[in-house]
């Protein structure tokens, strides 16, 4: 907490979505990032800059892109992304991601970026920001059907069946395995679009679109 020797209070998860808040409100007017096309710079620009603004007013400990999450101190990870194809990526750990979540909370930014040649500028707008809890950050379709599943009096069977025709990542045992681990313990419905690949790719086109009010997950903007 702040005292009379000035030191910066810690950041708690309330502080970063009002942080977030205010930071969509501002005036984004950059130079640095008139003509640049590469969403992944864009991005990083983005994020260090809102970075540097939880820096100087907190105390956190910051992670890297390249190694963790970004807030390892909040257990939250900062996506930036372009309105155009809102998706990123994030290190594939276990299967088990796709049905209880990634393990850690998301900022999520949305951004428009228009450029304007007549003072060479790119001016940013958010168009969306929101903050997903980590118990929302499954797959939206993976565990609507294993609830479904679940809802109908469907076993074990059932469930490994499912798994292994939505093609999730692993062989027969860790499927047999995540099975016993959904029928003891289902899964709370989460609302990304985890694709498949090296890395997982998150989509987040139902996060933009949300209307309705959804625990765990607080729209910004």
């Amino acid at each position: 907490m702040r005292g009379n020797t000035g030191m910066k209070q810690f950041l708690t998860l309330d502080d970063l979505v009002a942080e977030a808040r205010a930071f969509c409100a501002q005036e984004h007017r950059y130079a640095e990032l008139f003509g640049v096309t590469d969403g992944k710079a864009v991005g990083t620009f983005v994020e260090h800059r809102f970075r540097d603004r939880l820096d100087a007013a907190y105390t956190i400990v910051l992670g890297s892109s390249a190694l963790g999450i970004d807030l390892p101190s909040v257990e939250t990870d900062i996506k930036v992304t372009s309105a155009r194809q809102p998706q990123s990526s994030c290190p594939f750990t276990s299967p088990r991601q796709k049905v209880y979540g990634l393990g850690y909370h998301l900022l999520l930014f949305v951004y428009d970026k228009q450029d304007s040649a007549q003072d060479g500028i790119a001016r940013l707008g958010f168009v969306s920001c929101a903050f997903i809890d980590r118990t929302r950050t499954a797959d939206y379709q993976m565990t609507r059907g294993l609830l479904e599943i679940l809802d109908r009096d469907g076993n074990r069977d059932d469930i490994v069946a499912f798994l292994s025709d939505r093609n999730l990542p692993g062989d027969e045992i860790v499927h047999n395995t995540l099975a016993d681990e959904i029928m003891a313990s289902p899964p709370t419905q989460g609302y990304l679009t985890i694709s498949n690949a090296l890395q997982w790719r998150l989509q987040y086109g139902r996060i933009v679109g949300l209307t309705e009010a959804v625990s765990g997950i607080v729209k910004i903007t």
